[in-house]
């Protein structure tokens, strides 16, 4: 009796992710003899039992694409909007699960879908997840797909912007994506050569980074780049999050608590304009004239490289030997030129942050590139 297969993309979007859907469903199909279905739009549209049959046509073709032909959205099962209204979904999630007669859902995404999934894995249903995401932070895989090809895209921005910070002497702050972890930052400024990379793991200072800039320019050189991740933060940003967190551990009651997430959840949201107030300020300590560049979702979009396309196929294709064998529970990780299963519950909730003894970090120091610590 054939398995029945169903897949969904959450989160962002995600350069690999058809690839991955296609490896998936190639490999459950021809080697296997399953059936597979994808629901539209992630979690939302399981709650909505949105599905469509995912036959060879389908799959046809979708390699090379970015996005993902399923739709994704950031709806999560247990807090989802509805009517105007947050709403527990789970439930309705299980029935369709069950109405669709699977014998396994495949959840591809990242440090959240990893999250989500967990909980509808401990509601009784046979998950598989697929680790994606630019950021490269999900616990446990080497590396994510989508990672390689917005590597190469912020590289690429990063040499690009070389040429008009030379010719106008000028500081170009470069922002990249990666709220929680460097990974994105520190890669691309390191093999773009920014003179300075700044990074969520390494609280920085404001002055010690001017201080580098003018070391620059006194010793001839009129431009630096600035490599910034959009999570990083100055020390004294770092030292009122850290009592914050402090202070939302010994909250005594929901009240408390949401004082405390909204005092947060302000400093978070000052990211947007983070990057715009640091060149000011380098601009004020330094008398060189800044302007900034923000990559934003071009991070995220266009075909996929090579690697990512190599990655995602290999993923997908041991999800659907894992789904044969009955092994579920698992995050399907990367782990060298192979595969290994991890089970989901050591996964959800843990982030994949650059570690301070890290190569790359021993690597940019050794080059003379600026980390705002020193």
């Amino acid at each position: 009796m054939s398995k029945f297969v169903g897949v969904l993309t959450s989160g962002g979007d995600n350069p690999g992710l058809n690839a991955a859907i296609r490896g998936l469903g190639k490999a459950a199909i021809g080697c296997y003899g399953m059936e597979v279905i994808g629901f539209r739009d992630g979690f939302r549209g399981l709650m909505e039992n949105r599905a469509v049959p995912l036959d060879s046509k389908m799959l046809s073709g979708i390699l090379t694409q970015g996005g993902t032909i399923l739709g994704t959205s950031r709806d999560k099962p247990h807090k989802m909007l509805v009517g105007g209204k947050e709403m527990d979904m789970t439930q309705v999630i299980v029935e369709n699960y069950h109405k669709n007669h699977l014998d396994c859902l495949v959840c591809i995404g990242g440090g959240g879908t990893q999250k989500n999934a967990y909980r509808l894995m401990q509601q009784g249903l046979n998950i598989i997840t697929l680790p994606k995401t630019i950021d490269n932070d999900v616990w446990g895989t080497d590396v994510t797909f989508g990672f390689d090809t917005a590597l190469e895209i912020a590289t690429e921005a990063i040499d690009r912007l070389h040429s008009t910070a030379q010719s106008h002497h000028r500081i170009i702050v470069v922002e990249i994506m990666g709220h929680r972890a460097g990974w994105l930052a520190l890669g691309a400024g390191l093999s773009g050569g920014a003179d300075v990379i700044l990074i969520p793991e390494i609280p920085y200072s404001t002055k010690l980074v001017a201080e580098s800039i003018k070391n620059r320019s006194r010793s001839g050189k009129s431009f630096s780049i600035v490599a910034v991740a959009e999570g990083a933060l100055s020390r004294s940003q770092k030292d009122e999050m850290d009592q914050l967190e402090d202070k939302l551990k010994n909250a005594k009651d929901k009240d408390e608590k949401k004082q405390v997430k909204k005092l947060m959840d302000e400093i978070i949201g000052m990211r947007s304009s983070h990057t715009l107030k640091l060149a000011q300020k380098l601009e004020e300590l330094t008398g060189i004239e800044a302007r900034i560049t923000i990559l934003g979702h071009l991070q995220r979009g266009g075909i996929p490289s090579s690697y990512d396309r190599l990655l995602a196929t290999k993923l997908g294709t041991a999800a659907a030997n894992f789904i044969a064998e009955e092994k579920y529970g698992i995050l399907v990780a990367s782990d060298g030129e192979g595969v290994k299963s991890i089970p989901l519950g050591d996964v959800a909730g843990k982030l994949k942050i650059v570690p301070p003894d890290h190569p790359w970090i021993d690597s940019a120091r050794r080059v003379g590139t600026c980390l705002g610590d020193r």
